[in-house]
């Protein structure tokens, strides 16, 4: 059986975390940030990605965030990410992901916790409200509130901004019984203190990914394939041996 160990395991498992970060959606052909094609490649980051820059050229930063929709718009959920949403129907299984492209969500996952917030959300600079927007491009750039006529923002979590729900992340680190960490450098913090809270409560960690990172020293289960691969693997496996009961 392939990943016949993490399979033994996964049978007892309860309470299951996936930590998801850049490289799940690259198969879906998003960029990562940190690569070479990144999408903030020849943008600075402090005029895009700070509350700063959005004051300074609210124009400018959402000329960027609408670049970004209209390219996250093209993709679709990889395998990766269906695999995560169909564990759902066997498992307390919770998404914990980095990624503000909203994929997890639309391949079928209920449980999503995102960390960086969601692109395809507004919030109004005055009164607070949040609300979704799929327009693709945008009808007015800089958009404003139907409600206050406010400048909207992106949902998103900028530098030296908190991320969202982190204590029910950590709690959900704390308790489950795996954790799969897949396309993360786990070089971003407070994401990457998470395998590390999983892991030192007794979880076993399986991380997925094509490079060496800071949770190879101690995970479980080291997989170097594309996470559609051992995702799929990994599925086909749990398939075998529900059926084989």
């Amino acid at each position: 059986m392939c990943h016949q160990g993490l399979i033994e395991i996964l049978l007892d498992a309860k309470k299951i975390v996936a930590l998801t970060g850049a490289g799940i959606s690259a198969e879906s052909g998003i960029p990562t940030f940190r690569g070479s094609g990144g999408l903030w490649e020849g943008y600075p980051v402090e005029k895009v990605a700070t509350v700063e820059g959005f004051e300074r050229d609210p124009e400018l930063v959402w000329r960027f965030y609408d670049e970004m929709r209209i390219n996250i718009a093209r993709a679709e959920p990889n395998e990766a990410h269906m695999v995560l949403a169909k564990m759902e129907n066997h498992y307390d299984l919770w998404v914990i992901t980095q990624n503000i492209d909203g994929l997890h969500t639309r391949a079928g996952s209920r449980n999503v916790i995102e960390l960086h917030g969601n692109i395809w959300r507004t919030k109004c600079t005055e009164c607070g409200r949040v609300d979704y927007n799929y327009d693709v491009p945008l009808r007015e750039i800089p958009p404003k509130c139907g409600k206050c006529g406010g400048l909207l923002r992106p949902d998103v979590v900028w530098f030296g901004e908190p991320v969202y729900d982190a204590d029910k992340a950590y709690k959900l680190s704390e308790e489950c019984d795996v954790m799969f960490v897949i396309g993360t450098s786990a070089q971003v913090y407070p994401a990457a203190y998470l395998p590390r809270v999983a892991w030192s409560h007794g979880a076993k960690i399986v991380e997925i990914n094509l490079e060496k990172t800071p949770v190879s020293r101690y995970a479980d289960f080291v997989i170097r394939k594309p996470a559609t691969v051992a995702m799929r693997e990994i599925y086909q496996g749990l398939l075998g041996a529900f059926q084989g009961e």
